[in-house]
């Protein structure tokens, strides 16, 4: 997913990890700084190392991430923070994002080319996995069943809703100013139709995405 902005924004998930881990430095020290220093940009990398430095036992961590994230080392650099003795894992998988956009994240092809991916990583003893792209959360139950249930699975899509209930409750400033008309809308930097296409899945209903400028 692309990073979103739009002026009447208070508060902007960085959704999208490879995103996040090339960006979201320069985004928040930089760029929201000089054009919108009233704004607040949160990323989704932090708290999936957060939630698997936490629930980790043996301290064997995998991540299965885009190349560009593998390549950035933004996962084991934050695992590393958190814990020093935290060992990490990784394996770029360059197939899974345009099989989730091509709809075939359940053929058997798809489970083929997981296996595959995974298999490395099991071979490690790990107990934890985080599944480093935002796309990966449609095929968490396919990898629930290769890893099988001795491996913990760490998908953005369960750990950040509640860690930004947590961020909304301590700054109160932000919650206040959020709409509360029950009504959700979505902007994208990407063609807006292709967004909604694809976040209409990971959203599990329609949704109808608006064109968004950052500028």
């Amino acid at each position: 997913m692309d990073f979103l902005f739009a002026h009447h924004c208070e508060l902007v998930i960085l959704a999208c990890n490879t995103a996040s881990s090339d960006a979201l430095r320069k985004i928040q020290r930089e760029y929201v700084p000089k054009y919108h220093p009233r704004k607040k940009v949160l990323g989704v990398l932090i708290p999936a190392a957060e939630e698997a430095a936490r629930i980790t036992v043996n301290k064997k961590v995998g991540v299965i991430a885009t190349e560009g994230t593998v390549k950035s080392g933004a996962f084991m650099r934050e695992l590393k923070k958190l814990d020093a003795k935290m060992r990490v894992f990784q394996n770029a998988c360059p197939l899974l994002v345009p099989i989730v956009e091509a709809g075939e994240q359940n053929s058997k092809g798809a489970k083929m080319i997981l296996k595959d991916y995974l298999a490395p990583l099991q071979e490690k003893g790990i107990d934890t996995l985080v599944l480093g792209c935002t796309h990966y959360g449609i095929m968490e139950w396919s990898i629930g069943k290769i890893v099988g249930k001795n491996i913990r699975i760490v998908s953005g899509a369960d750990v950040v809703p509640g860690k930004l209930k947590k961020y909304l409750s301590a700054h109160k400033d932000i919650e206040k100013k959020l709409d509360k008309n029950r009504t959700v809308t979505f902007y994208s930097t990407d063609v807006a139709g292709n967004f909604s296409a694809l976040g209409s899945k990971f959203f599990g209903k329609k949704i109808n995405a608006k064109r968004a400028s950052l500028t």
